[in-house]
């Protein structure tokens, strides 16, 4: 029986697709902490690849391997043939620059995790790229898989890496691994122990941290919902296909007034227009790079929030059967995460 005609007879085999053991690199992040637990909520064994810090996955019956995707020894030791591959691993950028520390993950680390993946016979690599992996979309149009991947040319740092990761998941599917790639857009919600980047937006948000807004917005997706989109991507994904895991497009000021419904505390209600806040952002990131003083009121992510406002998740709704909540709904239980877990006060 040849691999292609094994891994088919595994699905149909097995309920919701490959039972063997389930890898997670960068595990301890958002998306990662959301996967384990849906992963051994469907009873699979999950092999975790972490690093220093472990607070998203205490309490878990997860077997834990020290490691890193830059370390190619710590990832022969943590794969193994048949397993299942989540490569959730990956550094976020809001500067736009070609740091070589998240490049160097986005990409070499990818390229580590693909050739280890071959080397070890591993059952199927999930791959976590991004929406911002595609070409901008001129005007109002709206993104899907067919749009071609950013290049080097006139691209910030973090687009650029993420594309080229794909771009290697991809090369090897084309020398026959058995690769899916997945492309989330900004993730929010519950086990968010860091948090992320949009983590702390979401508490700033909370505790009025924020007088005013930038008339714009994100494409917003569950970290359950994207999670359940990998593990779909496992079972029914097409080999060497991306697939784009959206939720709603909403501007800040709509995030805010969700925030507000739950709370009912006051948020930020004034917002500035995209050109003034990409000028000022100018103007900061000037003054602190000089000073050395670290910022995320950066050119780069005010244009980040001007981009893809219309994201289709058809294919991964039609091939995959994902199928994200409401939005109001994502609101409401990640407000209720982070007062669990101690980072809002809402009452008292």
């Amino acid at each position: 029986m040849n691999a292609e005609a094994g891994i088919s007879e595994a699905r149909q085999n097995q309920k919701g697709g490959f039972m063997g053991t389930c890898v997670i690199t960068g595990a301890s992040g958002h998306l990662g902490a959301n996967l384990a637990r849906l992963l051994l909520e469907q009873g699979r064994r999950v092999r975790a690849l972490v690093r220093e810090d472990v607070r998203a996955l205490e309490g878990l019956d997860i077997e834990c391997k020290k490691g890193d995707v830059m370390d190619r020894g710590s990832l022969e030791a943590c794969f193994g043939r048949g397993d299942t591959v989540f490569n959730c691993a990956g550094r976020i950028s809001l500067t736009g620059q070609p740091d070589p520390f998240f490049m160097s993950t986005n990409m070499e680390g990818v390229r580590n995790v693909v050739d280890v993946c071959l080397a070890k016979g591993v059952s199927r690599l999930v791959h976590v790229s991004s929406i911002h992996a595609f070409a901008e979309i001129p005007g109002n149009g709206t993104l899907d898989e067919t749009m071609p991947l950013v290049t080097k040319n006139g691209a910030v740092g973090y687009d650029v890496s993420k594309a080229e990761g794909q771009r290697i998941v991809q090369d090897g599917a084309a020398k026959g691994l058995d690769a899916v790639i997945v492309n989330p857009a900004a993730i929010i919600g519950p086990f968010d122990y860091k948090p992320s980047s949009m983590g702390e937006l979401f508490i700033d948000l909370c505790n009025n941290r924020m007088p005013i807004l930038i008339d714009a917005g994100f494409n917003w997706v569950d970290a359950r919902d994207a999670a359940s989109g990998l593990i779909a991507a496992e079972s029914r994904g097409r080999t060497g296909e991306c697939y784009l895991l959206a939720g709603e497009w909403k501007k800040l000021r709509d995030l805010a007034s969700a925030i507000s419904d739950v709370t009912g505390r006051q948020t930020a209600r004034s917002t500035v227009p995209v050109p003034l806040a990409l000028m000022a952002s100018r103007v900061n990131w000037f003054f602190c790079r000089l000073t050395g003083t670290p910022t995320k009121f950066t050119p780069f992510s005010i244009e980040t929030i001007q981009m893809h406002r219309y994201v289709s998740h058809r294919k991964a709704a039609e091939e995959l059967g994902y199928k994200p909540r409401p939005f109001a709904q994502t609101v409401k239980d990640t407000i209720a995460w982070f007062e669990q877990a101690g980072r809002l006060k809402l009452s008292g």
